[in-house]
């Protein structure tokens, strides 16, 4: 291996497994909540944001999968991860054309208080991978995903504080839309840093 290679270096110690588990649960969780919200919101930012987190889940789960098992199952789960971010993009991104062709009422003040209790759950996620140091590829993979559904939530928050100021549904397919583009571009990213741990590997 290359020692110019600018690939993250192996973990000297990996993530707890307790923290993986803690992350894996909260985000599933936070997924059934914003799932079941979304619907009786009908709301195209909060049913994006619930699919994110299932997302998270999975690459959660595959980081707990990974864990002390050889360099080339590790780049396997998170380049997983990242194929399955861009397919939940395009999936998200088509709900939110849907919704703007057949119309769709979202309710704000339910909009909003799902999106705080995500935006705490997420950055209480963050602040846990962020003390995580020397990450391996499929932790990366794990706190790209995080920092991506913090923005989310922000934009969530921001859609529903315009759909109750402007009584229009607009904005909320503007941060479902963004949301799903936000989520491709994480997806690409992990891609492409899995891509430059293997030319390390060679």
């Amino acid at each position: 291996m290359s020692t110019t290679c600018e690939c993250h270096q192996i973990a000297q110690s990996a993530m707890p497994e307790r923290t993986l588990k803690i992350l894996l649960y909260v985000n599933i969780i936070m997924f059934l909540a914003e799932l079941i919200v979304g619907l009786l919101a009908d709301s195209a930012g909060v049913l994006a944001d619930s699919l994110d987190m299932l997302a998270d889940a999975l690459v959660y789960g595959s980081a707990l999968y990974a864990m002390g098992k050889a360099e080339r199952i590790k780049i396997f789960a998170a380049r997983a991860s990242g194929v399955f971010q861009v397919l939940l993009a395009a999936s998200i991104f088509a709900d939110a054309v849907r919704r703007a062709v057949f119309g769709s009422e979202p309710q704000s003040l339910l909009m909003l208080a799902v999106s705080v209790v995500a935006l705490a759950a997420n950055a209480y996620c963050f602040i846990l991978l962020s003390r995580q140091r020397n990450r391996e590829v499929h932790i990366e993979a794990s706190w790209i995903f995080t920092r991506s559904d913090v923005v989310a939530n922000t934009g969530v928050i921001l859609a529903a504080m315009l759909v109750q100021v402007t009584q229009s549904r607009w904005p909320d397919l503007a941060v479902g839309a963004a949301i799903s583009l936000f989520v491709l571009y994480s997806g690409f990213l992990i891609l492409v840093q899995s891509a430059k741990k293997v030319s390390c590997e060679l």
